[in-house]
């Protein structure tokens, strides 16, 4: 098959130069940052390759040429080849997983001579690749629940290797591909659900030792407990309101809640978390009968978000202490307000902050911060590069990339609009997804927002593995783009 330019355009004719143009120049912006970060007082020479900002200009050439390459592509290469690549990709994570080499921790990289890779980046554009592949296939939808199960395993199994891998960061970063589901019809009940389990930890482990009005009852416990009784209230009254009596069921978990209150405050004092969990045994039973007698699967789901939130919420305190390493238990007690640990676990934040703050508005010029050149920040040139920007160039420079980014998400959107075909619609959109992510939880665990996770900052953190496999996702797209306009024969 051969490619005729349609509508007189040529590929390169076709490319998006916008999204092209904001790509180099947060490059730009991202080596200055490194320069920033890794200069020490008495450097001489910025492009030395024996320093990171010299090493910083080889991956950001090599990834240039890298999306060059991808661009002289055939675009149907990508199509056809997406589930190939994403097999090969979790072999080599598979087999990553028994890497001797330990950095930091970490199994995730593949040690070849002097150049270390980072599989868990690749992987990302072969997932999204293979993601819109299988929704794209005919007859896909999300609502049939084999579909959904499938897509949902494409994402899971890289999860699950990198988790392997000890790199629970990177992992958690395949969870924006359900963003990407939900705009492609996935219930909202299922994205909803996600973010009440969300809810119910942060509360129950937040609030876990304070006390309801000066009774034996835990804050946190009692709040999580109503949270699951008002959502499943909520999701009756909005999926099934005329099959099930949910002003009737509102009404008795208020007045309820509140007699036992009360009762537990001025008359005789006891625990009410008793109370709740038979408020919710109570709505289940409620919901189970109307659910075998209307035979609605609506309400057998939301009896089942019922019993899966009482069981999630009851076995969370075991998540956070056994599961979760010990060095991850401290970053979510630092974050959720439980210890400080300045001197620990919170030092990396809390050196983070202290850099932004000290830049102020205009920022202290480049190469001139004093608490990334005397390495006060750990990672400060990976990981937490946003507090080298705040200190350098402050709020005015740290709200012009946090612009770029917002105009990089805002084209992408545009440009995913415009597919004319569901593949590069879905891919797109996958690719949106990854870098929102990124930058949500980068930027927000640099500020102490979000948990210290360990991701990088698209395209500003130093490393080569980071910087290809962003570039190699965004152009695998805008070549994709590109050759919306080809007409084939």
């Amino acid at each position: 098959m051969s490619q005729k330019q349609g509508n007189g355009k040529g590929v390169f004719k076709s490319l998006d130069w916008w999204t092209i143009a904001i790509y180099l120049i947060l490059l730009t912006f991202g080596w200055v940052s490194v320069c920033g970060a890794s200069y020490s007082y008495g450097d001489t020479d910025l492009f030395s390759l024996g320093s990171r900002s010299g090493m910083q200009v080889v991956w950001i050439g090599t990834s240039i040429c890298l999306g060059f390459v991808i661009l002289m592509m055939d675009d149907r290469i990508f199509d056809t080849f997406s589930f190939v690549l994403y097999i090969a990709l979790l072999v080599l994570l598979f087999l990553t997983i028994f890497n001797p080499h330990e950095i930091k921790g970490s199994k995730s990289w593949l040690v070849l001579g002097p150049l270390r890779l980072q599989p868990a980046e690749f992987a990302k554009f072969a997932t999204a690749l293979a993601t819109a592949k299988l929704m794209s296939s005919h007859g896909f939808s999300l609502g049939n629940i084999r579909h959904f199960l499938a897509a949902a395993a494409i994402i899971l199994t890289p999860m699950l290797l990198i988790v392997g891998q000890k790199e629970t960061g990177s992992a958690l970063v395949y969870l924006s591909f359900f963003l990407v589901f939900y705009r492609e019809g996935m219930p909202g009940s299922i994205l909803f659900t996600g973010v009440a389990l969300v809810a119910y930890f942060v509360v129950g482990i937040r609030f876990a030792d304070v006390l309801v009005w000066d009774t034996p009852t835990s804050l946190g416990t009692f709040l999580v407990l109503l949270m699951i009784q008002l959502f499943t209230v909520g999701m009756s009254h909005v999926y099934c309101r005329t099959k099930v009596p949910t002003v009737l069921m509102l009404v008795v978990t208020l007045v309820v809640t509140l007699i036992s209150l009360f009762f537990s405050k001025f008359i005789i004092p006891f625990n009410m978390v008793w109370v709740q969990i038979l408020l919710v045994l109570y709505l289940m039973a409620t919901l189970l009968y109307y659910a075998l007698r209307e035979r609605l699967k609506e309400i057998f789901l939301i009896t089942a978000f019922a019993f899966g939130s009482l069981v999630f919420f009851c076995s969370s305190n075991y998540m956070l202490n056994n599961l979760l390493r010990p060095h991850q238990r401290e970053r979510v007690n630092v974050l959720l307000g439980l210890k400080k640990d300045l001197a620990g676990a919170g030092y990396n934040v809390h050196q983070s902050v202290i850099a932004i703050g000290s830049g102020g508005l205009a920022g202290k010029g480049f190469l001139n911060g004093t608490q990334t050149k005397l390495k006060y920040v750990p990672e400060q040139d990976t990981d937490f590069i946003f507090c080298t920007v705040g200190e350098e160039e402050g709020f005015f420079g740290s709200a012009g990339v946090l612009l770029l980014f917002l105009a990089l998400i805002l084209r992408l959107i545009h440009v995913a609009e415009r597919q004319p075909f569901k593949f590069g619609k879905v891919y797109g959109y996958c690719v949106l997804s990854i870098f929102l992510f990124h930058v949500f939880i980068n930027i927000g665990m640099v500020l102490g927002l979000t948990p210290v996770i360990g991701i990088p900052l698209p395209f500003f953190s130093y490393g080569g593995s980071s910087l290809w496999g962003f570039t190699i996702l965004l152009f695998i797209f805008l070549r994709i783009d590109a050759g919306r306009n080809l007409q084939r024969e």
